[in-house]
């Protein structure tokens, strides 16, 4: 398969509605977001039912691809209301569904067939076998976590699986989000989509104030050849909690260049 025939995917955060016109404009071939339970991002904007109505009518219209994240960790009393909540937009045409959870996984795959299952970076699959394990279960899609290196994610490409990679935004300080700080001294659980960000505080360390657990966005931009021949399918950028203006700029920027290295 040529270069240019290949398919790779940009792929754009949605926080709200505003921004899933904001990606759509900088030419995103797919995006993500939450609807009102089970996403990580809580404190996003987020989309009612009729948002996401609306979303999956412009989708179908442009031909672009949805993902809904359901990327927290669920309770046993939860699981009854996932049906009814993925239902009406699995009718609706949902592309996909991205999951953290092993038991959600397996609950969706039973009752939704056809719908792709991802698996989360927050599932910290940093090897070929992982991948090939998630892959054999079912995952149309593994997202593979942010500290692999590119020797390692290309191990897993060569495999013939589907891999989304991050590429712009955000960094965790913790190990693919697997992240305990914010419940340890706010109550508040990054697993359950509600981080608190205290790493993103100034700390005191030899008598100095400082950013020390604060990481620098990641910014892939000059990397784009090695990604692409890397053999990822799915380029993720990173920012559910920024506004719309973000995901339309940064998205358009990435759009020009990969384009620019798939056709010339």
């Amino acid at each position: 398969m040529s270069m240019s025939s290949r398919q790779i995917e940009l792929l754009a955060p949605a926080g709200n509605f505003q921004g899933f016109i904001g990606g759509l404009n900088g030419g995103a071939d797919a995006f993500y977001l939450a609807g009102t339970k089970f996403g990580a991002r809580a404190y996003a904007d987020n989309f009612t039912e009729e948002e996401m109505k609306e979303v999956l009518f412009l989708a179908k219209l442009f031909d672009k691809k949805v993902y809904l994240t359901v990327n927290t960790l669920l309770k046993n009393t939860e699981m009854k209301e996932l049906y009814d909540y993925i239902k009406p937009l699995y009718e609706l045409g949902l592309t996909g569904v991205i999951i953290q959870d092993f038991g959600v996984f397996e609950y969706l795959k039973r009752h939704f067939p056809g719908l792709e299952l991802h698996a989360s970076t927050q599932m910290s699959v940093t090897s070929l076998e992982g991948a090939k394990y998630l892959e054999e279960a079912g995952a149309k899609r593994v997202v593979l976590a942010r500290e692999l290196t590119l020797k390692e994610v290309k191990e897993i490409t060569a495999a013939g699986i589907e891999t989304e990679c991050f590429i712009h935004g955000s960094m965790c300080y913790c190990y693919s989000g697997q992240c305990l700080f914010s419940s340890l001294i706010g109550g508040r659980s990054g697993n359950r989509g509600r981080c608190a960000q205290p790493c993103r505080l100034p700390y005191q360390t030899n008598g100095k104030d400082g950013y020390c657990l604060s990481l620098k966005d990641m910014c892939t931009l000059e990397h784009i050849p090695d990604l692409i021949d890397a053999g990822i399918t799915s380029f993720k950028i990173e920012g559910r909690m920024k506004n719309p203006a973000y995901a339309a700029w940064v998205t358009g920027i990435y759009r020009k260049y990969m384009d620019m290295y798939l056709n010339h």
